[in-house]
């Protein structure tokens, strides 16, 4: 009988590029910047790494759809490299492989890394069907915008909250991203934004402006996993295991039956209720030190505030409102500011937010540094909330 992964499997080593508007390098660099700072933080030879899980969606680079970008790139030489690809859930697929493959001794060290090169598209958002200035990159749905302003419009209509105040909360989410990106020496965008700023900036999607929409990037990050026996034999003291990782995948009840009201992400919750009985969570709201989420929009982080059972149905807009996912707050998401502020290169954002739990719950955080973080979420989206893919892992130090 299945017994889960809780603490079978730890991170010996991650690692983070720039995000940002890239033209001096190319998806190669990207990861090699990735891998070289995971390498070194995890104190060991690339020869030792035994299997790799490489996350890409929409890049280019890649040679028939395939990892030989990446094993040529990292030059893994003679070991199985994966190319693994979920949507926007492609970079936390990468590592629930890597981490399932330790976890069933199937290998002893395994590298989960993902990257994606956006900009040299020439398009704001992901790449719809045409073709960009270096790669043909295509995304096969309508207006990522548009899917998302229609859950800010269920959501406000399930729960009675008036157009204003919801306006407010989610103008506060994207605030609050953009005070914590200006800590992030790694994120595209760390400039402070006024609330002024954001309610009065020009609407893309009712009731989403400029500012509660992120945009695509360049950026690669990566994570080498092991067992925690061998992290210690290894010489590591301080040890972050994986808790949990559980996916998601909706099989068209969304949108194909009235068993939805539009109000909330069914993928979320299920993954999300698999992942705290994987962890032994009981209450999430207590038991939480931090978050990283997928803020693809402002309504989208606070939706999955209930979805993630940390805010009561119906009361995200209060909690973030009265700050309680703020830095200084209950359960602070976004510490590092995000999709809103790191841009979303669609493979790299989910191994991102486990490289800023990682990084937190070492201490390692610098400037951003919480006080004495042992227990933090990551949360991974994909496609729309009509039709998608939720992948979630829970991190902590490892006694």
């Amino acid at each position: 009988m299945a017994t889960g992964i809780k603490d079978k499997v730890a991170i010996l080593g991650m690692g983070c590029s720039r995000f940002g508007e890239r033209w001096d390098v190319g998806t190669p660099q990207l990861l090699a910047e990735a891998f070289e700072e995971a390498l070194t933080d995890a104190g060991i030879e690339r020869k030792q790494i035994d299997a790799a899980w490489y996350g890409s969606a929409l890049d280019g680079a890649n040679v028939g759809n395939s990892a030989i970008p990446a094993s040529m790139a990292l030059r893994l030489d003679g070991i199985p490299v994966s190319r693994m690809e979920n949507m926007c859930a492609t970079g936390t697929e990468a590592m629930r492989g890597a981490v399932y493959a330790v976890a069933s001794g199937a290998v002893d060290i395994a590298l989960a890394i993902g990257a994606e090169k956006l900009k040299d598209t020439g398009y704001g958002g992901l790449p719809s069907g045409f073709k960009g200035t270096f790669n043909d990159l295509w995304m096969p749905m309508g207006s990522a915008p548009a899917g998302f302003a229609q859950l800010a419009t269920g959501y406000r209509a399930k729960h009675g909250i008036s157009k204003e105040t919801l306006k407010r909360a989610i103008a506060h989410v994207s605030w609050k991203s953009h005070q914590n990106g200006t800590r992030s020496p790694k994120a595209h965008l760390r400039k402070e934004v006024t609330m002024e700023q954001i309610l009065n900036a020009p609407m893309i999607a009712e009731p989403l402006g400029l500012f509660d929409c992120c945009g695509v990037s360049d950026g690669s990050a990566c994570a080498i996993v092991t067992t925690p026996e061998i992290a210690r034999a290894l010489g590591k003291k301080d040890l972050v295991t994986i808790k949990a990782i559980q996916l998601a995948i909706g099989s068209g009840v969304e949108s194909a039956t009235d068993q939805w009201d539009g109000s909330y992400v069914r993928t979320t919750r299920t993954a999300a209720k698999r992942a705290y009985a994987e962890a032994g969570i009981q209450n999430p709201r207590e038991e939480l030190d931090l978050m990283e989420v997928h803020d693809c929009f402002s309504i989208t982080e606070l939706v999955t505030m209930e979805d993630l059972f940390v805010s009561a149905g119906g009361r995200a807009t209060h909690d973030v409102l009265d700050g309680f996912y703020d830095r200084d707050g209950g359960v602070p998401c976004q510490i590092d500011g995000g999709l809103k502020c790191f841009g979303h290169p669609i493979a790299a954002s989910g191994l991102r937010m486990a490289y800023e739990v990682y990084t937190q719950l070492l201490g390692r955080a610098g400037a951003r540094q919480l006080s004495s973080p042992s227990v933090g979420l990551t949360h991974n989206l994909g496609g729309v909330p009509y039709q998608g893919i939720a992948a979630i892992s829970i991190l902590g130090l490892y006694s």
